[in-house]
Formats: structure tokens, C-alpha cells, sequence
């Protein structure tokens, strides 16, 4: 069945919570461990079948945000998931307390009760109607994003669409484009302001009525994330700002002279050649087709993933207005199969998105077939990004596939970039972290924050008078602030061990990828520290780490340097 002929029909939450409630009882009557592991998949069943139908319309309503049923199953959701989340900590509860718990440890996995305890802890029938807000107002956040249209050269652009111009040959087009966007959230920072405002205030509220101190140790928990804290991550951003910012600078310094201007200008960052940056030879149907030929050379395994997605449907790749403006991916319990969202929009950037969310769909696909747990499908987030950033080195000796003749470029171009977006999710990071602190901040103290980080691990940034930045209002445009708060981290996390897969892969290519396909097979079974050390790789809140990476992709950068003149 494609993806388009799945059925919907809106559940109901009654039933499903009377369902899960009914056997919730049952489970606390048992008298054996084998009758609560019956339980316990039972209620997995109607989990995994609700969150089903759930993604489906989430799915639904972000491919067009203008479609009224979607918007209204969407919005259906938002205003109940709560009351399913009221009977899953229950359900949670449940197992934490129950005297069967270390037999039941033995069968499904400590990492299942690790998630359960947060879980509990973060949630409470107190702040439902605070959920359900919080719920509405990221959604009113896509809608809005979803709905920009940037005039530009005569057009109507979406902000995906005008992404092309920003990376323009042409430096002066560049500009304007640069321009013309933050023009666009400059004319409307009140309402991106007052969002956010609201967003803030909601999630400290409901922090403190779940007795924290603050919303960053409840986002921490909401994260499942453990075996690390907030001063592992204040750890790992110094180690940032002391050992990859020096070495970004002189990348900076390397595509000035390459660019051949004066001062690598805020609109000048993405570009890293004079003739352009590399381009997909093809559209994305010819995209998607260069992507048969590379997952069916890579191994059996990816082959047979990529020709079941393509024919079912599930990849989402074109961009159109009304579409969320954004890229993911996700998956189906009850189908048992990933699904890729995306905005090409005739850049680089085309193939990177696809082979990203590939990693990320490709590891789904691997534990939807091997674990039966719902929190087993995708890891914690910090380790679900390292099967999407390591896709996207290991397809590195395909890369004439998609680029030709531009082979190298793309791969001096992507490790130059990857490398230049860790110090800005370090602002991003520390910014989330100073506005939950202080949530009575008001819009120009954050502003004024954000202006100062950049400044604190972006040395090299020059915003050219463009008043928006100048201001401090960059961080307007990251979607991942207003929607999933400190998510952004985890990216730089998984890149850094994303590096080092590739660096084991230049060593010894079948003992790196044997070690990445077992770890999607994992998935979710483990916490991201255990993820480590099953694919003996070092930790990214070590100093080592980064003494031994830099030296690495120095070298790396060192081998694939492209001549000045390109």
C-alpha cells in the first residue's frame, strides 16, 4: 500500500484510553511476569496503532497547512494528545512500580524503564491544558512559517525557494536575497516575538508546576537524554569554542581568498566558490533515481529499503506553498515504515536533505523490523543524528552520482560546512538555556543575547548592517528553538561522532559501516552514551575528542583542498 492510499479516520480517545486503562488494570492484578509481558505488548499494539493514525494526519496537515481537514485533525490532536499522554504515564507509572520489574527488565530492556521514569516525570494531569497550549502555539508557529512569502525578483517566494538566491553565484543577488528574507522577519518580529513570549512562559509554567526549576531540566527529561546533563553540555561547547572555532575561523579565511572579496560578508557564508557551489546535476526525480543506484551499490540491505520507500511512496520531496517549511523524517508503527519529508529547492542542499533523512529512515526501517517496543524505533535524539550525519559522509565515493564532475567540491563543500554549523548551534544551544533561566527576558534582552553569543563563538561573523541581525534576531528563522526547545544541540553532538564513523570508514570501509548497521539496528534499545560505546566511538564531552578531531579533519581538509582559483 503507497502512502497515499493509507486509511484515516480520526480515533477516539475515549475508547483508546478506556482500552489502555482497562488493561492498565489488569497489568497491576497480574500475579506473573509472563502475564504483565503479554500486558505490557498488548498495550504497546494500541500504542504503536494510535501514534499510527496520529502521524498520518501530522503528515497530512504538513505537506499542505492550508488542507482544512488536516488543519482540523491537527489541531484535533494537539487539543487531546494530552489525555492520551495522561493514560501513557499511568501506563509508565505502572511499570516503575511493579514488583516484576526486574523480570520484566530481563525481556524488554533497562533503557525501556530508563524512558519510563522520565516520562513520569514529566508529565502530570496538572498541566494538560498547559500542554495543550503549548501544543497550539508551535503549530500557529509552523502556519506561519509555512505561510511567508518573500517578494523577490518580481516573485512571490517561499522561504525554501528564496534559499536558492541566498546561495546565488552572484554575490550582489546573494545579498539582496539575504536582505529581502530578513526583511521579511524584520516586518514581522512582533508576531515571531510574541510566539515565542508565549512559548516561553507556558513551558516555564509548566516546569514549575512539575517542580523544576527551570524548563531546561524539564527538556532535558522530555529528551530521555542520560548519562549526560547541562555541564556536559557547557563541557562540550567550550571544547567547541577553544578547538573547532580556531579552525573554523581559518576555513573563513580559506573561501575569502577562494571568493576573492575583502570579508566574508553574512551572505557570503554558505558560499565556498566563486563558480558556485556544487549542484545536483538533475531534478528530484533524477535525484531519487541517482539514489537507487547509490543504496543499491552500498549494500543488499539499502537496496531493498530504497525500492520499498520509492514504491510505496514515502518520500515527500518538492516544494509548493502551503507546505511546512521544513525536513524530516518519521515513521509508521502499524505499517512498519519510514517516511521522508522534504523542500528541494534546486540546491546542494537537495542531496544533502535526502541522504540525511535516508540515515535516519534507513535506521528506522532496520528497528521496526527487529525491536517491538515504540520507544526502540528511534533513539534518543542526540543518537538518532548520528545515522543521518554518518549517511551523509559514508555516500561520500558515490558523490559523482549526483554531482559529477563537482565530486570533490561536494565534498570539501559539505565537510566546510558541517564543520561551520557546530559554533552556531552552540549559540543556539546557550540561548535556550539563558531564556528558560530567565523567562521574564523581553524581546530586545534576547535579542541582545543572541547578538552576544554570536559574538562569543562566532568571532568571524560580519551581519553587514543588516539591521534584523544587527539586532540580534537570526535565531527568528530556526524553527527548532520554537518548536523542539534544545534539540538543536544534538546535532552537534551526533556530527562529532559522525566523524569519527567516517574516519574509522577511511581506515577500514566494511568495519565502519558493519558497526553503523548494527547500531541502527539498536536504535532506541540503548541511551546515547551506551550507543558509544557499542560502536566504540569516544565521547563528545571529552577534550581528547576534540584534540584527536581536529587533527583528523584538519588533515582531511588538508587532502580535499580545492584550489583558490575554483
Amino acid at each position: 500500500m503507497r502512502f497515499s492510499e493509507f486509511p484515516y479516520e480520526r480515533p477516539s480517545i475515549e475508547k483508546v484510553t478506556t482500552e489502555i486503562g482497562t488493561l492498565l488494570t489488569e497489568f497491576k492484578n497480574a500475579t506473573s511476569a509472563e502475564t504483565q509481558s503479554t500486558l505490557v505488548k498488548k498495550i504497546n499494539d494500541i500504542r504503536s496503532n494510535f501514534d499510527s493514525i496520529q502521524m498520518i494526519a501530522h503528515v497530512r496537515h504538513t505537506l499542505d497547512t492550508t488542507d482544512p481537514f488536516y488543519e482540523e485533525e491537527y489541531s484535533f490532536f494537539n487539543k487531546n494528545l494530552p489525555h492520551f499522554t495522561d493514560v501513557e504515564t499511568q501506563f509508565f507509572q505502572a511499570l516503575l512500580e511493579t514488583p516484576f520489574r526486574s523480570e520484566l527488565e530481563e525481556t524488554f530492556g533497562k533503557q525501556f524503564f530508563k524512558i519510563a521514569e522520565s516520562k513520569v516525570k514529566t508529565f502530570s494531569p496538572e498541566v494538560m491544558e498547559l500542554l495543550g497550549e503549548e501544543n497550539r502555539l508551535t503549530s500557529d508557529y509552523q502556519k506561519l512559517i509555512a505561510s511567508a512569502v518573500v517578494p523577490f525578483k518580481g516573485e512571490e517566494l517561499t522561504l525554501s525557494k528564496l534559499e536558492k538566491f541566498v546561495l546565488d553565484q552572484d554575490r550582489d543577488t546573494r545579498k539582496r536575497a539575504i536582505e529581502a528574507k530578513f526583511d521579511y522577519f524584520s516586518s514581522k518580529k512582533e508576531v515571531y516575538d510574541e510566539l515565542f513570549d508565549n512559548l516561553v512562559k507556558v513551558r516555564h509554567e509548566i516546569a514549575t508546576k512539575l517542580g523544576f526549576p527551570s524548563f531546561t531540566d524539564l527538556a532535558y527529561l522530555r529528551w530521555a537524554r542520560s548519562g549526560w546533563d547541562k555541564e556536559s553540555a557547557a563541557a562540550f561547547r567550550e571544547n567547541v569554542r577553544n578547538y573547532l572555532v580556531p579552525l573554523v575561523s581559518k576555513l573563513v579565511e580559506g573561501q575569502r581568498q577562494r571568493l576573492g572579496i575583502d570579508k566574508v560578508k553574512v551572505y557570503d557564508e554558505k558560499v565556498q566558490f566563486e563558480s558556485g557551489n556544487p549542484v545536483p546535476q538533475g531534478d528530484a526525480d533524477w535525484i531519487v533515481e541517482q539514489g537507487r543506484q547509490l543504496y543499491s551499490e552500498l549494500s543488499e540491505d539499502t537496496k531493498n529499503f530504497y525500492n520499498e520507500m520509492t514504491e510505496k511512496g514515502l518520500f515527500d520531496l518538492l516544494n509548493k506553498k502551503g507546505k511546512a517549511n521544513i525536513g524530516y523524517c518519521t515513521y509508521f508503527a502499524k505499517e512498519k515504515v519510514p517516511f521522508v519529508f522534504a523542500n528541494f529547492n534546486g540546491t546542494s542542499n537537495d542531496v544533502r536533505v535526502l541522504i540525511h533523512e535516508v540515515g535516519h529512515a534507513f535506521q528506522a526501517y532496520s528497528t521496526l523490523k527487529s525491536q517491538e517496543i515504540p520507544e526502540y524505533f528511534f533513539p534518543t535524539m542526540e543518537g538518532s543524528e548520528i545515522f543521518s550525519m554518518s549517511m551523509e559522509l559514508f555516500i561520500f565515493p558515490w558523490a559523482h552520482l549526483f554531482f559529477k564532475e563537482d565530486a570533490d567540491k561536494h565534498r570539501f563543500f559539505h565537510l566546510v560546512d558541517s564543520l561551520i554549523k557546530l559554533p552556531k548551534m552552540c549559540v543556539g544551544d546557550e540561548f535556550q538555556e539563558e531564556v528558560y533561566a530567565n523567562p521574564s527576558l523581553t524581546p530586545e534582552e534576547r535579542r541582545q543575547l543572541w547578538s552576544r553569543l554570536e559574538k562569543k563563538y562566532m568571532p568571524y561573523r560580519d551581519n553587514d548592517q543588516i539591521t534584523h541581525l544587527e539586532e540580534g534576531g537570526a535565531w527568528q528563522e530556526i524553527p527548532h528553538i520554537y518548536e523542539v526547545p534544545f534539540y538543536y544541540l544534538d546535532y552537534a553532538l551526533a556530527q562529532v561522532c559522525a566523524f569519527q564513523l567516517w574516519d574509522k570508514s577511511t581506515e577500514n570501509w566494511d568495519d565502519a559501516w558493519d558497526t553503523y548497521v548494527k547500531l541502527c539496528k539498536i536504535g532506541g534499545s540503548k541511551s546515547f552514551t551506551e550507543l558509544l560505546e557499542e560502536g566504540q566511538l569516544s565521547s563528545p564531552f571529552e577534550e581528547q575528542t576534540f584534540i584527536d578531531l581536529t587533527s583528523f579533519l584538519s588533515e582531511k581538509m588538508e587532502s580535499l583542498k580545492v584550489p583558490v582559483q575554483q
